[in-house]
């Protein structure tokens, strides 16, 4: 702990902050003199009465980093007077990759600040968390910002308070700065890592290790043609897959694939770092099957990497579709050692319709899935994040049409891409 902290305290003057309120990031800044600048926005709404209080996770060791920050909410939900509002909250040096921290802003309106305060003092003691304390100046418009002092940290530096001044939006969102094997993997080591040192604290990691093949499948082409079938949920990917199946004389996988079925409840429990870089794994061992189905027959493949890309980048980047990364970032190519499909085909489908098919399914949906029908910004960074990832892209086709006329329309494609 004490030498992430040395190594951040230099820093801390240079890093942006940024509060996540009703969907939108408000960003702020630390200064050691003020210059006249009005208090940022996320202090001018406080209430005279209430206290403030911001929680970064720190650990150096990104395992517990993330164990840590998905069990903090809860502490602090369960522990926290009720008058505390909780908001998530980030610390990043602007446009510099991983350098993202994570954790959560406070409001504290109740009338003692002693069992906030004692909670927090707690935390900052035995845990791998920044503290800091938020205070209004005489002068209303100012606030400052302390930085509580770690057991094990140099208390010179940090007891320096520094007064708060907005801060422009930066170049990036903030948590595209953590993408990157985090949020979604672009190697089988990477991945292979994490899960690694999962092992002690995860029995079912050890299981999923020994399913994995030795190494990533080198990405030489395959013998016949890979074609993956892509969509959200009810655009009607199973019958699709199995018509092309029957049509073309191929073999049928999907991805995640079976043999890892066992694991998925606990990893679903898991922190985004851990579940992804599970997710992320089933690829390459279905890209090994492929590897060996493809020597013989045409390959269709129930989802791949698109999806495992697309909800991870859609769920990591808080706020609107502008947020992002743009078109043409390294966080949308396919992975340098991941075999290649031949084709890629993405269905899409009116949201209503989509509703509508899933009525009639009366299936229960996944965590993502209601996420997909409550939050329609989040299906929309979704289907943006899809039609952006490159090698191989997209080719969208409309799946409102019958089963057959899209069975149709598909096989055209396949005949023109792949020769078949």
């Amino acid at each position: 702990m004490a030498r992430r902290t040395m190594a951040l305290i230099p820093h801390w003057s240079s890093r942006v902050f940024a509060v996540e309120l009703d969907g939108a990031a408000f960003y702020f800044a630390t200064r050691e003199k003020h210059r006249g600048e009005e208090a940022p926005r996320v202090f001018r709404e406080v209430q005279n009465n209430a206290r403030c209080y911001s929680l970064l996770v720190c650990s150096g060791d990104r395992i517990r980093r993330a164990k840590f920050y998905a069990e903090l909410k809860d502490t602090l939900l369960r522990d926290l007077p009720p008058q505390c509002h909780l908001s998530s909250m980030s610390s990043f040096l602007p446009n510099v990759r991983g350098s993202l921290l994570k954790g959560y802003f406070l409001k504290d309106t109740s009338e003692s600040s002693s069992p906030t305060e004692r909670l927090l003092r707690d935390l900052s003691q035995h845990d791998p968390v920044f503290v800091c304390s938020y205070s209004k100046c005489e002068d209303d418009r100012l606030w400052t910002q302390h930085l509580w002092s770690h057991a094990d940290s140099p208390t010179t530096e940090m007891s320096k308070d520094h007064y708060v001044v907005p801060s422009e939006e930066p170049e990036y969102h903030p948590s595209t700065l953590n993408i990157i094997n985090s949020d979604v993997f672009y190697s089988f080591e990477e991945a292979c890592d994490v899960l690694k040192k999962c092992g002690d604290i995860i029995p079912e990691a050890l299981s999923v290790l020994e399913l994995l093949p030795s190494r990533a499948a080198a990405r030489s082409k395959p013998d016949f043609p890979v074609i993956v079938i892509e969509g959200l949920d009810a655009t009607g990917k199973t019958t699709l897959t199995e018509s092309l199946r029957d049509a073309l004389g191929a073999s049928l996988l999907r991805s995640p694939p079976q043999c890892l079925s066992p694991m998925r409840p606990r990893f679903d429990q898991e922190p985004p770092l851990i579940r992804r870089a599970f997710y992320a794994l089933g690829n390459y061992i279905t890209a090994e099957q492929i590897g060996q189905e493809a020597m013989r027959t045409p390959v269709i493949v129930d989802r791949f990497w698109h999806s495992t890309a697309a909800y991870a980048i859609a769920t990591a980047v808080s706020g609107q579709v502008c947020n992002l990364p743009a078109e043409g970032s390294e966080v949308y190519c396919w992975p340098s050692d991941l075999l290649q499909p031949s084709l890629v085909v993405l269905l899409t489908l009116d949201p209503e319709e989509r509703k509508r098919r899933l009525r009639d399914r009366g299936q229960g949906k996944t965590e993502e899935e209601q996420e997909l029908d409550q939050n329609k910004l989040f299906r929309l960074k979704v289907e943006k994040a899809y039609q952006r990832i490159s090698g191989p892209a997209c080719v969208a086709v409309d799946a409102s049409p019958s089963a057959d006329q899209v069975l149709q329309q598909v096989l055209l494609l396949i005949r023109g891409k792949c020769h078949l």
